[in-house]
């Protein structure tokens, strides 16, 4: 039976999306301006919303060829409430720009919000100058420990659902074509893509 489904599954050519393994972990930055202690220390409830916000960068490709290969770089910045993604910048460097205007994004946003800020030890949220930011802003910054991806767990996961859906086992051949796919897949998260975790509620329903 199991041999004859097989079969009928490959005459078809249907095939399942496997779950790509996701090695998130950031190399710690060699110079860090500022640690913070992992205040947020992997409880990921948060009982409303700008309670607790995590963050993260990570990297897309896109070209003609393999001569031809690009990256483009989404910055986001996540409620743990709701799981809706609070601000997100997209850009051609992975620099502490991106991460700044993420971060301004979000206070423009959400001008009262004092959360809990989580992020991974990158050089980004590791410098003075993100430190200062988050200080003037009245938040508490939170970090990852080193090789530990799993403190910044939901962020992870984020982009595992998110490469899943949209990105993997597709080729984008211009940047504005990978930009579109990002933009519409996060609009399509947030407001239509029900969750078990939030009672089978959107996002934005939730919040």
């Amino acid at each position: 039976m199991l041999e004859s489904r097989c079969k009928e599954k490959t005459a078809k050519q249907i095939k399942s999306t496997l779950k790509h393994r996701y090695d998130g972990c950031t190399r710690p930055s060699r110079k860090p301006g500022f640690i913070a202690e992992n205040v947020l220390n992997r409880d990921f409830h948060a009982d409303n919303p700008n309670e607790k916000w995590v963050t993260d960068v990570t990297e897309f490709k896109y070209g003609t060829s393999f001569d031809d290969i690009h990256k483009l770089y989404l910055s986001v910045i996540l409620d743990l409430c709701d799981r809706r993604p609070v601000a997100y910048v997209l850009g051609d460097s992975n620099n502490n720009q991106l991460v700044f205007d993420t971060f301004d994004q979000a206070v423009a946003l959400n001008p009262d919000a004092k959360p809990i800020f989580h992020s991974d030890r990158g050089y980004q949220y590791t410098s003075r100058a993100f430190h200062h930011k988050l200080e003037q802003a009245g938040m508490t910054q939170s970090m990852s420990r080193v090789a530990h991806c799993t403190d910044n767990g939901p962020m992870e996961g984020f982009w595992g659902i998110l490469k899943r859906e949209m990105y993997y086992k597709k080729k984008f051949h211009s940047r504005e074509e990978l930009v579109s796919a990002i933009v519409e897949y996060i609009d399509y998260y947030r407001n239509d893509r029900p969750q078990r975790g939030l009672g089978i509620l959107t996002p934005m329903e939730y919040h």
